[in-house]
């Protein structure tokens, strides 16, 4: 509801000045490795299939016709779309929105910071993460762990995510969440575990990345074999003390493999009875023209800001907040 009264900022100003410091840092720890800022719309006229994450909408009218915008949930597709264009490596530093429950460390409309890098494999897209947290926080010896799935679930648990049946992940997932064992979708629960009791342990002294999660789990990540021959996603997280930062691929590069995800996602909303959307056939057509080999990562800035604070809600690092907004 509207209030007229709540006209000041939700952040101190000391926080706000830390906020353009840090976008000050980012800017040019990628001017030094000649990565190009980038400024894709907001606004686009076909959105994500990603059953799990839902989109704020516009409709307007414009040229006699009606027209419906969909608010970005990434600038990845667009980003994309330029790097087959012949970008290069690129970064963005922008507002996304989803349409998500507000909470503790949630906002509809928060900043996200995107890049891509040419000729990368995510364990080297790793290794520069390590080296701009290193840089934000002016600590040369930042060290971040590294975990497979697997290595979690079996350090934590003592459970392989990979072969163990579903009955024993809805035993697992109801003696740690209450939920579960009506559960028939081993990547939910796998889902409920990992929340409840492995991203609450991990990366608490320092940074954690999560990495070889379950092809079921790819998105747009290649898929190869790790050292013991399972199939896995080339895919992983970044976790620091209890919250998730980060989300990165050794990026999809097959248009026919990204159209088969699309239809499969497309089936999964429908199977949930959530409405249609119309999606991003673009990304389809410049994976066809050509998706240099790349990886590419999206990083939550106010989270990041929350620890560098060490601020618990992520109001206290906006400028105005959604009440305030």
């Amino acid at each position: 509801m509207y209030d007229a009264s709540l006209w000041q900022p939700s952040a101190d100003i000391a926080i706000l000045q830390k906020r353009a410091q840090l976008f000050h840092t980012i800017r040019g720890f990628f001017s030094r490795r000649d990565v190009m800022e980038v400024d894709t719309p907001c606004l686009s006229l076909a959105s994500i299939t990603d059953p799990h994450i839902e989109v704020l909408t516009s409709h307007t009218q414009s040229l006699g016709k009606s027209l419906t915008y969909y608010l970005q949930t990434s600038p990845e597709y667009a980003m994309k779309r330029l790097l087959c264009a012949g970008s290069g490596s690129i970064y963005q530093l922008g507002k996304v929105f989803r349409a998500e429950e507000i909470g503790r460390r949630h906002s509809i409309e928060f900043t996200m910071l995107e890049w891509y890098r040419v000729g990368f494999d995510h364990w080297k897209l790793m290794d520069e993460i390590e080296q701009l947290l290193a840089c934000v926080l002016q600590n040369d010896a930042l060290k971040c762990e590294r975990l497979s799935y697997q290595q979690a679930f079996l350090r934590y648990l003592d459970l392989d995510p990979f072969t163990a049946s579903l009955r024993q992940l809805q035993e697992c997932a109801h003696k740690h969440t209450e939920y579960g064992l009506q559960e028939e979708d081993r990547d939910t629960l796998l889902e409920l575990i990992f929340a409840s009791v492995i991203e609450t342990a991990i990366g608490q002294t320092e940074p954690c990345f999560i990495h070889d999660y379950p092809t079921s789990q790819a998105a747009l990540a290649k898929i190869y074999q790790d050292a013991k021959g399972q199939p896995v996603a080339a895919r992983f997280e970044l976790y620091w003390q209890g919250m998730e930062l980060a989300n990165g691929y050794y990026e999809l590069t097959d248009a026919e493999e990204q159209q088969q995800r699309f239809n499969e996602d497309k089936q999964s909303r429908q199977a949930l009875g959530l409405a249609e959307r119309q999606f991003d056939e673009r990304l389809i057509s410049a994976l066809q023209a050509g998706l240099p080999d790349c990886a590419g990562v999206a990083l939550g800035i106010d989270r990041l800001l929350m620890l560098l604070c060490e601020q618990r809600h992520i109001e206290a690092v906006l400028p105005f907040a959604h009440q305030r907004a």
